[in-house]
């Protein structure tokens, strides 16, 4: 996920411009089917919308409703919630040197050894396949 990186929760509107238009690249068809949802340092279960850039974790604070109300009010994205061609083509060659950092940081954590001990025979046996194993922070 985000290898040290400090994490910054904040609201999607508080974020800069590049920031915003940076989100759209990365979910051009809309934002609330990536929401996740963590507790926060006071106890309370926050939604967000996740987004790694070369030097931070966002957590992006947002409701469903927030979400979906985002793209609507937003010129960017067509009637159907998708990010605009003309936009997207704009965008990625705006931040295309931030794009290629990115993915070369995602090749590297690819590279890492993330079995855990497993020696990939998922058949126990047991009866269990169906178990979730997920590991949670």
């Amino acid at each position: 996920m985000s290898n040290g990186k400090p994490r910054v929760i904040k609201d999607y509107d508080k974020l800069p411009l590049e920031l915003q238009e940076q989100i759209k690249l990365e979910y051009p068809f809309g934002f609330s089917d990536n929401l996740i949802r963590f507790t926060n340092k006071d106890g309370l279960i926050v939604s967000a919308l996740p987004f790694e850039t070369e030097d931070k974790y966002y957590m992006v604070r947002m409701t469903v409703g927030e979400a979906i109300k985002i793209v609507e009010d937003d010129d960017d994205f067509d009637d159907d919630g998708i990010l605009k061609d003309g936009i997207k083509e704009e965008y990625e060659n705006k931040y295309a040197d931030e794009i290629e950092e990115i993915d070369e940081v995602v090749e590297e954590e690819d590279d890492f050894d993330d079995d855990y001990g497993d020696d990939d025979d998922d058949d126990s046996g047991d009866g269990d396949e169906d178990e979730d194993d997920s590991i949670d922070d």
